[in-house]
């Protein structure tokens, strides 16, 4: 028997747990109708002035689910069966909230082939048929990345062939060996990553329980008078007045959406955490950088008013170039707005460039035509707020820079950043030995994110590689405080645990400094 639920009287758990033919049919029918009327009044209530109706609600996670979850529109074969219950008995229907699971908080653990999401059945599909296992039994099928890769447990010609992970792991759900056999022979090395993956797993499952998300609904301006504290964050929320989070997985759901605002505005803030001083990450030359882009970020009080006598020059936006953009130009606009409440007294104008800065933008199809008037057809949002613009650009940046299109570039006003860009990926790096030397002419600040130290440490290597000392480091790498808390797991490799903008670092064109020679 299930267990009771909160809505449900004592006098009717009583009575089930005794016989429920003592219960008269009316008193049944009395509460049926006393629950009708608390989900009427239920989808009517109020939170600060604003009716929240179930509809909303509904917008709000799946607008959330689909800024996280399983890529849509993958074709896998072998859709598994509708869920069941571990013990293999078909288990009672999980209940629904308008076609979606509605998954309780003790309830968000289930093995990704059992979920009651189909999408979480999906992405467990396709993660059998493309992960290996990661026995060292089995032969090497890629090069190991990092000496901490587990590949490079593995030999050229490994006792046993390459074969697909099947079975799951019953402490986190996630398919992660071939057998049960290889499993438990390898457990120890598995216990490394499995409370983590376990964590994953119970976020996954959270963002698709159904529930309403307070934590995704952000604060609007404040005084200025109000000084943000960039410590970490914990004190920026506290600061910037955002509703109380006081569940940690509410919080790693939160910050893996406001760490793409939050880790510019970190660095580019004059209350920044990162100095010489503090920490010793910024450089010298990092300090000549921002210091020119905080002169513009935080202007004087120019004296203007609503009246003709209050007219005042205003200054251009400051540009905010995002090379290689993918998941964070199909973010919500709301959470791009936080940067504008960082920097009240000045507009804003992203710039998303990359063939994939569309990526799970759909409802935007197809793109605009290229005329003359926009020859490279960019998408612009312009009424988001009268402090920022967006545009994007379904190209490569290399093609913009040989045409001029955003010339001329000022260093206190224009800023480069490139999340996670994976310049040193064997895989990618082809993809910007023409973009680098192009963003180092520009003498402009170039800031970069990483998945974790090794990554970061391979990018720096491959910029210094290829420019040569064409390059001056504006802020050594290190994490992030503002790094996402929610850890994500790559599909084609569970053992590959990462999180969104671990680190970052800078670095900008080498600037010469000219010298008068002394005749005499």
């Amino acid at each position: 028997m299930r267990p009771p639920a909160s809505y449900t009287c004592h006098r009717c758990v009583h009575a089930l747990r005794t016989s429920r033919n003592t219960i008269p049919s009316t008193h049944f029918n009395q509460v049926r109708r006393n629950i009708s009327t608390a989900n009427q009044k239920a989808s009517k209530t109020t939170v600060t002035g604003q009716s929240i109706a179930s509809k909303p609600r509904q917008t709000l996670g799946i607008r959330a689910a689909s800024s996280f979850g399983f890529g849509q529109g993958q074709t896998v074969k072998n859709e598994p069966p509708e869920y069941r219950s571990p013990g293999g008995l078909e288990s009672t229907p999980v209940p629904e909230t308008e076609g979606r699971p509605l998954l309780m908080p003790n309830n968000l653990f289930h093995p990704f082939s059992k979920s009651p999401s189909p999408e979480i059945r999906r992405r467990a599909t396709f993660i059998k048929q493309n992960a290996y296992c990661p026995h060292p039994d089995h032969h090497q099928t890629r090069l190991p990345m990092n000496p901490d890769d587990p590949e490079a447990r593995k030999s050229a010609k490994g006792a046993m062939p390459a074969k697909h992970v099947s079975f799951e792991c019953p402490d986190c759900g996630i398919p992660v060996a071939c057998c049960e056999e290889h499993w438990a022979d390898d457990y120890e090395a598995h216990l490394e990553i499995c409370d983590t993956l376990r964590e994953i797993n119970e976020d996954d499952h959270d963002l698709r329980s159904g529930r309403f998300f307070p934590e995704f609904e952000y604060p609007g301006d404040q005084i200025e008078e109000a000084m943000v504290n960039m410590t970490n964050w914990d004190t920026f929320l506290y600061s910037r007045e955002f509703r109380a989070i006081n569940d940690e997985r509410s919080l790693r759901q939160a910050t893996r959406l406001l760490t793409y605002p939050a880790t510019i505005g970190s660095i580019l803030h004059e209350l920044s955490p990162y100095s010489i001083k503090r920490d010793g990450r910024l450089t010298a030359e990092g300090l000549k950088s921002l210091s020119a882009l905080r002169y513009t970020l935080h202007p004087p009080r120019s004296g203007g008013g609503a009246d003709i006598k209050g007219l005042r020059p205003t200054p251009p936006p400051v540009r905010i170039f995002i090379l290689g953009a993918r998941a964070e130009s199909s973010l919500p606009r709301e959470v791009w707005v936080q940067l504008t409440h960082l920097f009240p007294r000045v507009a804003f104008h992203l710039i998303f460039i990359g063939p994939e800065s569309m990526a799970n933008r759909d409802a935007e199809f197809p793109l605009p035509e290229r005329t003359p008037t926009n020859p490279y057809g960019s998408i612009v949002e312009d009424r988001l707020t009268n402090s920022m613009k967006i545009s994007t650009f379904v190209e490569y940046y290399h093609t913009l820079h040989k045409a001029g299109h955003f010339y001329p570039y000022d260093p206190y006003f224009d800023c480069f950043m490139l999340f996670h860009p994976g310049l040193g990926h064997p895989a990618s790096s082809h993809e910007w030995e023409e973009t680098i030397p192009q963003l180092l002419e520009t003498k402009v600040p170039i800031l970069v994110t990483g998945y974790t130290q090794y990554d970061m440490e391979r990018d720096i290597k491959w910029v210094k590689n290829t420019v040569g000392g064409e390059m001056d480091m504006l802020m050594e790498p290190g994490e992030n405080r503002f790094r996402s808390l929610r850890w994500d797991l790559n599909d084609l490799d569970p053992q590959d645990v990462s999180c969104g903008n671990w680190g970052v670092w800078g670095f900008r064109g080498k600037r010469y400094e000219t010298t008068r020679k002394n005749t005499e």
